[in-house]
């Protein structure tokens, strides 16, 4: 098994100017991405995130840190929830994210493992 995590994608405001009809849509097919996940894997957790306007950013420049608010990044469409799996390879995980609402753009990337670092 190898971990993933898919990230969910949408333009800010699409949850809110949604009809009941195609809220319902979408929780079919969370539902469908969640019974593939778990007849092939297992679901680790998952959450939606609240909206990219309540983000804080944090860099380091010049020696300190820069606190900033909103997301990191600017574009159309604003990370809006998550999920973290366990799935046999990467094309299972393709297979689970295209279930997900057609409206949504899904980003897939391994979990990378770091070693615990030795003493100091």
């Amino acid at each position: 098994m190898r971990r993933y995590v898919v990230l969910v994608a949408y333009e800010p405001g699409s949850w809110e100017s949604a009809s009941e009809a195609t809220r319902q849509e979408y929780f079919a097919a969370h539902h469908a991405f969640e019974e593939y996940v778990d007849a092939h894997g297992r679901r680790i957790s998952s959450a939606p995130l609240a909206g990219a306007d309540t983000a804080t950013t944090l860099r380091h420049v010049g020696g300190t840190v820069s606190v900033t608010d909103g997301p990191f990044v600017e574009s159309a469409e604003q990370v809006g929830g998550y999920y973290d799996l366990e799935l046999p390879d990467l094309d299972t995980a393709i297979a689970a994210g295209a279930l997900l609402p057609a409206s949504y753009a899904v980003e897939i990337r391994p979990v990378v493992t770091i070693a615990p670092a030795g003493p100091v």
